[in-house]
């Protein structure tokens, strides 16, 4: 019986003891059931004959104390490790080894770990980031931009052998191929670990890759077209699928995350799907009305009505003249004024603005502030 199979099973509870039972309780325990399950009291009775085996078994191992050590130690491993799984897998990239409960138990009570015949298995191939500056109008607008890539990916020369074309890596004689040799921790548990001849992968390269140098990878560059989404944000990260690296043993290729700077305009701003201005008014613009010419990003300006007595700090909304929608259509364009106050003043307007003063009288918009705060 494979021990990896002993660790699965509960002797305890087949004895029908607890635990700490003692040895003596266990022997009573064991006597009493292959007494009641012994094939010559139950002739023919085939449920019988398997218990008298399980209970067999399990005092087999419960009786020494050395085994009922082992046991317990390896129920409390296997335990940690269960799951649904066989084999307990730990995260981690290409060239982990694989960690398997069996091989952790195949030292137990003599046993030996089961070898496993590992063939290269397909790998994604890695994933990606580069960075691209673009306009403010082509982050609105979007846009296709040529990239040059340059990532480690299975070389072209020898096509990821590592070996020189026309001649073939040999199988690693020492893990027959697999990748894996087993070793001990502490002389007593059995474990696999990448192979020290061939370093994990199965296959030793006689006559290296003059490219490669036998490691299979090399660096290669391309030119990638990549669009851009209309109304892509300063700082976005977009993914392109099956743009990165290319995968090895026919694995997919991986992604590529291009991270998004736009360049400031001098006019323009966002908001969400808006774009925004401001615009200098006049005083007497804002205080008598106007109408005013608001440019725009991509196509002819807009005007604007001014109503007399307009606020400093006000917005206006240009339906449609915003950015582009990922849904269609457009945002609108948002136009804030700023009344501009003059530094200077010819004499004209000077004198004008002392009469607009003196109409004004004592009354200020100042008036009654104070009162509300005492």
């Amino acid at each position: 019986m494979a021990a990896s199979d002993w660790a699965t099973k509960d002797f305890y509870k087949v004895l029908g003891v607890k635990k700490d039972a003692s040895q003596d309780d266990i022997k009573k325990a064991y006597r009493k059931l292959a007494r009641d399950n012994h094939p010559d009291s139950n002739p023919g009775n085939k449920a019988a004959e398997e218990r008298f085996k399980e209970v067999s078994e399990a005092y087999a191992v419960l009786s020494s104390k050395d085994k009922r050590k082992e046991y317990d130690e390896q129920r409390t491993l296997f335990g940690q490790f269960r799951g649904g799984n066989a084999g307990f897998r730990p995260p981690g990239g290409p060239g982990q080894p694989d960690f398997d409960v069996s091989d952790l138990l195949g030292g137990l009570f003599g046993g030996r770990s089961r070898g496993r015949q590992r063939q290269p298995q397909p790998r994604k191939g890695d994933d990606l980031e580069t960075e691209a500056t673009i306009t403010f109008e082509q982050a609105v607008e979007g846009a296709t931009l040529p990239l040059r890539m340059t990532s480690d990916e299975p070389c072209a020369n020898c096509h990821g052998t590592g070996a020189k074309p026309g001649t073939v890596p040999k199988v690693c004689s020492k893990c027959q191929g697999s990748g894996m040799q087993t070793g001990t921790a502490g002389g007593l548990f059995a474990m696999t670990e990448p192979c020290d001849q061939c370093r994990g992968r199965g296959l030793i390269v006689e006559h290296p890759c003059d490219v490669c140098r036998g490691s299979g990878r090399a660096p290669s560059s391309r030119t990638l077209n990549v669009k851009v989404p209309a109304g892509v944000k300063d700082g976005q990260r977009i993914r392109l699928k099956g743009k990165g690296g290319k995968g090895d043993a026919g694995g997919p290729a991986g992604d590529l995350f291009l991270v998004v700077h736009v360049e400031p305009h001098k006019l323009f701003g966002r908001k969400g799907d808006h774009l925004t201005i401001t615009v200098p008014v006049a005083f007497d613009e804002a205080a008598l009305g106007a109408q005013i010419q608001v440019p725009t990003l991509d196509g002819p300006p807009v005007r604007i009505k001014i109503p007399a007595g307009t606020p400093n700090g006000r917005t206006f909304r240009a339906t449609g003249k915003g950015a582009m929608k990922k849904a269609g259509g457009r945002g609108d364009l948002l136009v804030t004024v700023e009344v501009q106050v003059p530094t200077e003043l010819p004499d004209e307007a000077k004198a004008a603005i002392e009469t607009l003063r003196d109409l004004r009288g004592a009354s200020t918009p100042r008036d009654g502030l104070f009162e509300a705060v005492t």
